[in-house]
């Protein structure tokens, strides 16, 4: 902040976030300001009155409550919102924000800290995922964002010994040494996917074992619940792993056919259309049948208007964007 004599007597705004001096400031700024402050007055007040206190309706009903992440940066904001654990720690960030791939070590020192961090509090990391908006990755990987390229295809030869997946894998069962971790495999839609993966961890399990390097074997593993096939036979699913995570972002584009990204739609787009809604209670439904639990990691786990019947489809975690964790913990605390 530059400040000279002639600013003397006049009005201003500090914004403490970024630095910034505003001196005379217009209504309209004044009132962005003022809806600021208020704000975050209200969640000061909120986090006051929420903080350690579980996630359970008035009935005794408890659900975990979890955040979303996108860097290690955002830890700091899970934690001052009181988050239970970090229920999707996107991982492409890693990525995206290096020049060539990133060495094992690199990763295991950033899945390491943000484990440490967390204390003991689960740790959900997703597996690389690369995405329709990553250009740079696409450049530095392949063009694609299914995991069946980590596992399945044998006749291209980047992808022949699963190098690059290996690579996340060992990081990641190595950093589970430090705090509560569990992986989560992205887009899968086959059993027989799930099965390579559970291969390749064998594999990768089996070199660390060889190597004399220390690692949680009964690390959780679990896959998101994306796409109408993999609703279809979450029955399936639930029989080989030990938690689904639905992405209802994915999920709703794919259920209705409709590009989410395409402004243009956005009037067809229908997060809560029915039978988005009932594919998530097939898949809550078959995950406790197997005796997996079953949560929403998308944007409509941050929908109050949602949540109560969230809960009576039974569900056992919602993973939201740090700044929902209160608002959603209160109207859930509020249900009968």
């Amino acid at each position: 902040i530059e400040y000279d004599d002639s600013m003397d007597g006049k009005m201003a705004v500090v914004d403490g976030k970024t630095g910034s001096l505003i001196v005379e400031p217009d209504a309209d700024t004044l009132k962005k300001y003022q809806d600021q402050k208020d704000e975050e007055l209200r969640q000061r007040a909120m986090l006051k009155e929420l903080k350690g206190k579980t996630t359970e309706t008035k009935s005794g009903h408890k659900i975990h409550l979890y955040a979303n992440i996108g860097s290690t940066g955002d830890v700091a904001s899970v934690l001052a919102n009181d988050a239970e654990g970090i229920g999707l720690f996107r991982s492409e960030f890693i990525y995206l924000e290096k020049d060539n791939y990133p060495t094992e070590e690199e990763q295991f020192q950033i899945y390491k800290a943000v484990a440490q961090n967390m204390a003991g509090k689960k740790v959900i990391i997703r597996t690389l995922d690369i995405g329709r908006s990553t250009s740079r990755l696409i450049t530095l990987i392949w063009h694609t964002r299914r995991i069946r390229q980590w596992v399945i295809v044998q006749s291209v030869s980047v992808w022949t010994d699963q190098k690059y997946f290996k690579t996340q894998l060992r990081a990641l069962f190595r950093a589970s040494m430090f705090g509560n971790i569990s992986i989560m495999y992205p887009m899968i839609i086959s059993v027989t996917e799930v099965k390579q993966i559970k291969a390749i961890v064998a594999e990768v399990k089996k070199e660390l074992t060889e190597q004399g390097i220390p690692f949680k074997d009964d690390v959780e593993q679990g896959v998101m619940i994306e796409t109408p096939a993999a609703v279809m036979i979450s029955d399936l699913l639930a029989k080989e792993v030990d938690f689904f995570s639905i992405g209802t972002n994915d999920l709703t584009q794919y259920t209705l056919a409709i590009d989410r990204q395409n402004a243009k739609l956005d009037n067809i787009y229908d997060s809560h259309h029915e039978a988005v809604l009932r594919m998530i209670q097939m898949v809550i439904d078959n995950a406790h049948k197997e005796g997996i639990w079953a949560g929403i990691c998308g944007e409509l786990g941050a929908d109050t208007t949602l949540t109560e019947r969230f809960i009576q489809m039974g569900i056992d975690e919602l993973s939201v964007s740090p700044t929902f964790v209160l608002p959603v913990r209160k109207i859930v605390r509020e249900l009968d």
